[in-house]
């Protein structure tokens, strides 16, 4: 699994940071800890003080929070505080974690985080939903909202996402340098998520549609 959020312009991060022990996938499976993650890689580097602006809790959690999250290689200190104010910077550019663990209570804890992570996303979602007053057309007949029931196989899930990362990458770029972005470009959050259906499919051998 994978979360990603904007680097902000001009500075350089690793690719991921990779979470495997369950202790810090728990750690992470917290709202406010994903949005301080999202909002440095975004916004960042920024103080405790300038954390709590950005998110309306206030300094002391921010700065409990950011020290967690240091503490798993999530966040770290930036260069440039001055006496109590200390900067913090993003680690990386993306979080990831297994999408399958042997160990149970890895399995667990990624489990729990899946359910935060997507929480997260669609607790965005419709907050962005309830107030679209400043949307125009253009960008309103352009969004994708929908879904689709396909038969696959596990490989060819697989391709398909991979499939998809090779269109994205075209414009991944954009995200560091301002000036590939055409006139008119904005953020769009492009989620990706694909789950095996829980709904059985009905016997193909009954006569439940039959006369």
């Amino acid at each position: 699994m994978t979360e990603n959020s904007a680097p902000h312009p001009g500075e350089e991060k690793r690719h991921s940071v990779r979470l495997t022990d369950p202790r810090a996938l728990r750690a992470y499976a917290h709202p406010l800890r994903m949005t301080l993650v999202g909002q440095l890689r975004r916004h960042g580097p920024f103080t405790a003080t300038r954390a709590a602006e950005l998110t309306g809790e206030s300094v002391a959690s921010c700065s409990y929070h950011l020290r967690i999250l240091a503490k798993y290689g999530l966040v770290e200190e930036a260069p440039g505080g001055r006496g109590r104010e200390k900067p913090w910077r993003a680690t990386a550019r993306y979080t990831e974690w297994p999408g399958y663990s042997e160990d149970p209570s890895v399995a667990q804890a990624t489990d729990e985080l899946n359910v935060a992570v997507a929480e997260r996303y669609f607790g965005r979602f419709a907050q962005v939903l309830q107030n679209r007053t400043d949307v125009t057309k253009e960008w309103r007949e352009a969004e994708l909202f929908g879904d689709a029931l396909v038969y696959l196989t596990p490989d060819e899930l697989h391709a398909l996402g991979e499939r998809i990362d090779e269109l994205l990458d075209a414009y991944l770029d954009r995200e560091d340098d301002p000036a590939t972005r055409p006139e008119g470009a904005r953020p769009v959050s492009f989620l990706k998520i694909a789950y095996l259906d829980p709904d059985p499919d009905p016997d193909p051998g009954t006569d439940d549609d039959k006369d």
